[in-house]
C-alpha cells in the first residue's frame, strides 16, 4: 500500500482565490474545491432537501361513531327559484342495472 509524505512544511494554493496556505490547513468543500480555512463554505441545507414522504391517507383501525344514520343525507341544488345552494326537501333515487334515474317531487 502506498504511503504519502506528511507534508508538514508543504504549501498549497486555493482553488478559489489562488492564495497560498499551509496544505495541512486547507479544507475540501462539498464541490471538490480545496480552499483555505477562511474561504471554506459548508454546503447549504437547501441543496439537499429532505423528502418528507407520502401523506397519510387513512387511519389505522378507525372507530367511527355507530349511532349516526347513514341513510340520510342532505342534497343542495340550484334547481327551483334560481337560488344556488337551496336545500331540497324531497328527493328520491331509483337505480337499476346500467341506468340511474333521479327524480324530484
Amino acid at each position: 500500500m502506498a504511503r504519502y509524505a506528511t507534508g508538514r512544511l508543504a504549501w498549497g494554493y486555493s482553488d478559489r482565490s489562488g492564495f497560498r496556505y499551509r496544505l495541512r490547513e486547507m479544507r475540501k468543500e462539498w464541490n471538490g474545491l480545496k480552499v483555505g480555512p477562511d474561504e471554506y463554505e459548508a454546503k447549504h441545507p437547501q441543496l439537499e432537501p429532505n423528502y418528507p414522504g407520502p401523506d397519510p391517507t387513512a387511519l389505522y383501525e378507525p372507530r367511527p361513531n355507530q349511532d349516526t344514520d347513514l341513510t340520510a343525507f342532505v342534497v343542495y341544488t340550484n334547481a327551483g327559484d334560481g337560488i344556488i345552494g337551496k336545500k331540497m326537501t324531497a328527493f328520491t333515487a331509483t337505480t337499476s342495472l346500467g341506468t340511474v334515474t333521479v327524480s324530484t317531487s
